[in-house]
């Protein structure tokens, strides 16, 4: 079975890469399926204080896959946020991952700087592709290009 397949029925499912899928929140079914699968890691955007309909990072270690918790929170933007999500990202390249919030919109703006920065896409297929994976907020496109624009211009 394919990643994205595994990933019917999950809110916003896509896979903008061939190991990665981004999506809303799974349920723990859902989840099982993603581990039969072959996903390996789950990135957790939502903040720990969310509400949760079961205990998730409980679930994913009882699979016997990695829980990352890298919470991306509208008004607390920073390059340590992004930072955080990107290194989950590329620690887990080329293995099968799951990388969600609880609609997709926030894995819009990670994703976005990581097809710019890892994958070497320009800065509108990024946006494109984050758009058709989910994001609707112009603050986390723009979180993204800043960053990618500053990291850049580092010397």
């Amino acid at each position: 079975m394919s990643l994205l397949a595994a990933a019917h029925g999950v809110v916003n499912a896509s896979a903008p890469l061939p190991w990665l899928i981004v999506a809303g929140q799974p349920t723990a079914a859902q989840l099982g399926e993603l581990h039969a699968a072959g996903v390996r890691t789950v990135i957790d955007l939502r903040d720990p204080m969310e509400p949760r309909p079961f205990d998730e990072p409980g679930q994913v270690r009882a699979l016997g896959m990695n829980y990352v918790s890298a919470p991306v929170v509208s008004g607390a933007l920073s390059d340590d946020v992004m930072r955080q999500v990107l290194a989950a990202l590329r620690a887990t390249k080329g293995m099968p991952s799951l990388l969600h919030c609880s609609s997709a919109n926030r894995t819009g703006g990670p994703l976005i700087a990581y097809l710019m920065l890892d994958e070497g896409m320009d800065r509108q297929a990024a946006v494109e592709v984050a758009m058709r994976s989910g994001l609707r907020s112009a603050e986390l496109m723009q979180w993204a290009t800043d960053y990618v624009a500053a990291v850049r211009t580092k010397p």
